[in-house]
């Protein structure tokens, strides 16, 4: 990874490093899905530039890694600190699904760097996105990445 996404991949890396030292993530219910958005976003960039990835998934995960790397969202990290990552998350969960899905699972699992099982991390998610970000945000979100 080089240039900008390699930029924010390692501030991200820094910014929930720093913040897990602190006495609310400790007692955050969502800081397991917090601490992988860094692995979330590398494993977005690098499938975005497989080329066993067909074309209309590539638009899907652009579309996520933009919409983490954006400062403005539904959940702004700049007000919220790293919980503002939440949305961020559940998009790239909902997109690495998808892929999953549609393609081999082998492509996916290539990438990544996390140290739990991937389809499990994705499934408990996506199972909690209406609690973790609010069923109105995440069904914004949807229309957005469908």
């Amino acid at each position: 990874m080089a240039g900008k996404e390699d930029d924010f991949y390692h501030k991200l890396r820094r910014k929930i490093k720093n913040w897990l030292t602190t006495d609310e993530s400790k007692e955050h219910k969502w800081t397991e899905y917090i601490l992988a958005a860094p692995d979330l976003f590398y494993l977005l960039w690098k499938l975005s530039q497989d080329e066993n990835v067909p074309s209309e998934e590539k638009i899907k995960l652009v579309a996520a890694i933009a919409y983490f790397i954006s400062p403005v969202d539904l959940m702004p990290e700049l007000f919220l600190g790293p919980i503002g990552y939440l949305d961020d998350i559940a998009v790239a969960a909902y997109v690495l699904n998808g892929l999953i899905n549609k393609t081999n699972p082998e492509i996916v699992h290539k990438y990544w760097a996390g140290e739990t099982d991937l389809l499990e991390l994705l499934q408990r998610i996506i199972d909690s996105t209406d609690k973790m970000i609010g069923s109105g945000l995440w069904k914004k979100l949807k229309k957005v990445i469908k």
